[in-house]
């Protein structure tokens, strides 16, 4: 017999604030309810299923198998328990799309990747949503 090699994968997920989380399931899978008791709304099924063949879209071809969950509530909380769950190795998260309503947003919920850098014991690889050419903005007389 071979030695066995790390683990190799992705476990994708998107964590749904407009949802809380009910029962956590140890692969990580969680149900979860409206936060509004009275509403019907079953729209979070449709967001899944796009997000998932966007996914699948987006990973075609690619050597690296993964999983999709759709979570609910605090993000970092959410992501917390599901890489406790499947003892994932780290994170990679990406910054939020630039514009001043995601600067009031952070300012008034925090960072993700700080939350998850300061509660629990995994690596943290922040990666940038959008590419910044700082010799263009340098040449224009700006900062960003």
């Amino acid at each position: 017999m071979g030695a066995v090699g790390p683990r190799v994968g992705a476990l994708l997920a998107y964590v749904d604030g407009s949802r809380y989380p009910g029962e956590e399931h140890p692969d990580g899978t969680v149900e979860h309810e409206a936060i509004d008791p009275d509403g019907v709304d079953d729209s979070w099924r449709d967001r899944s299923r796009a997000i998932e063949a966007a996914l699948a879209r987006t990973l075609a071809g690619a050597d690296v198998p993964w999983h999709f969950r759709y979570l609910a509530g605090r993000v970092d909380r959410s992501l917390t328990h599901l890489a406790r769950a499947v003892d994932a190795a780290g994170f990679v998260v990406g910054t939020r799309a630039p514009g001043p309503g995601a600067r009031v947003r952070e300012l008034v919920e925090g960072s993700v990747a700080v939350h998850l850098s300061h509660h629990q014991h995994r690596p943290v690889l922040v990666v940038p949503v959008q590419v910044v050419d700082w010799k263009a903005g340098a040449a224009r007389g700006t900062t960003g």
